[in-house]
């Protein structure tokens, strides 16, 4: 048995399911970062083709709906990894204990913010779904772009619980705070 493997085992269930989570939105992110390939490949092609003469119909639409979900895709990450805007001008001579307040303070933010937004973000979804809003050209159903945007958002949720987690941790042990920043 490798140490690694024991570590694992001692691990309670908690940290499991922290772990868990914090490969699943890892992985989202990865999506995010392969419709943004896939997002250059179009747009790639739609220059191709109009150089040749062509003309690729939708692909601004495509373009369009794709970037939106990316940037929803790489939220729980941003989040999980402390990935967000930060001005560290202001906590630079801060003590521990303020930061790790601070710290907790964001976290609350966070959750209370993506909560929020994916309760509203799901009645948007309703919304354009029972209206049928489509994309002019090609007729996509725009509400197909709302579900791995309330996927992220759930996400997103779950990255800002754990943050919080974390947090209440550091506010145990301040001295630690300014190490983990």
């Amino acid at each position: 048995m490798t140490a690694n493997h024991r570590a694992n085992h001692r691990a309670t269930p908690g940290r499991r399911l922290a772990g868990g989570l914090r490969r699943v939105i890892t992985a989202w992110a990865l999506v995010g970062g392969c419709l943004l390939l896939g997002i250059v490949a179009v747009n790639v092609l739609a220059v191709a083709s109009g150089v040749a003469g062509q003309r690729i119909t939708g692909d601004f639409e495509i373009t369009e709906m794709l970037v939106a979900v990316a940037v929803f895709c790489f939220l729980p990450y941003c989040q999980m990894t402390d990935a967000n805007v930060t001005a560290d001008i202001f906590t630079a001579r801060a003590s521990p204990r303020m930061i790790a307040v601070l710290r907790l303070a964001a976290s609350v933010v966070a959750l209370a913010f993506a909560a929020l937004l994916l309760w509203r973000m799901g009645l948007g979804m309703g919304d354009q779904r029972r209206f049928g809003y489509r994309t002019t050209i090609l007729q996509i159903p725009i509400w197909w772009a709302f579900v791995p945007i309330l996927v992220s958002l759930t996400l997103l949720v779950a990255a800002s619980a754990l943050t919080l987690i974390e947090s209440g941790r550091r506010m145990a042990r301040p001295e630690e705070a300014r190490d983990a920043r």
